[in-house]
């Protein structure tokens, strides 16, 4: 699932909207996680923006078929979002991202659904920077498990999305263990501010990816 409900303050331009290497970001998103996927659910901010980016998408709307919904309460962020999409959802596991990753290594994703292991009591994957910063929209979760502790984290009024990854088993993936699969760890590189933009096209540009 990729949320694409963010107000994108600092970056100056809607993320969901962003053109990037000449076509829209969220287009290029989706086209890469039907690859390594069974099912695309894209979550907008409400019911109108759902609207736009299904329009966006064109025939990427068409089959296997993409879901478009929204977040499940106003002002609650990737909770709120992570709650709408596994809603929708109809496998065990869902992996979900944000649409500012130009970058995303389908071999990094697939690795990360084998290491949402429930035989090994998993609940979800989640990589961990050096610094201990979780990358929890580039992350498996167990669907019905991560649907059920959004539900209580928004019923408690809260947004921040180590709430409800605190009831989840997870394995803590460090970031270095994917460096054989994607050596620069470009599949974390996210858009947040206008320079990570222009870093993002130079390295477009160079032929990094």
């Amino acid at each position: 699932m990729i949320l694409a409900g963010g107000s994108s303050s600092r970056l100056g331009e809607e993320k969901s909207l962003l053109e990037f290497a000449g076509r829209p970001l969220l287009c290029q998103t989706m086209e890469k996680l039907r690859q390594v996927t069974d099912e695309v659910i894209v979550v907008a901010r409400d019911e109108e923006h759902a609207r736009c980016l299904k329009e966006l998408a064109g025939e990427l709307v068409s089959e296997p078929k993409a879901i478009f919904t929204w977040d499940s309460m106003v002002g609650f962020g990737p909770v709120a979002g992570l709650d709408a999409g596994m809603r929708c959802a109809k496998g065990s596991l869902a992996f979900a991202t944000g649409c500012d990753l130009p970058f995303l290594n389908l071999e990094v994703i697939d690795r990360l659904f084998d290491l949402a292991d429930a035989k090994e009591g998993y609940e979800a994957a989640v990589p961990v920077q050096p610094n201990g910063f979780l990358e929890p929209l580039h992350s498996v979760y167990d669907r019905e498990k991560m649907l059920s502790a959004c539900q209580r984290a928004l019923q408690k009024g809260e947004r921040r999305i180590h709430v409800p990854l605190q009831e989840l088993c997870v394995h803590r993936i460090p970031v270095q263990w994917l460096r054989p699969l994607d050596p620069e760890l470009l599949t974390f590189f996210n858009l947040n501010t206008p320079q990570d933009l222009k870093e993002a096209r130079l390295i477009c540009a160079l032929g990094q990816r």
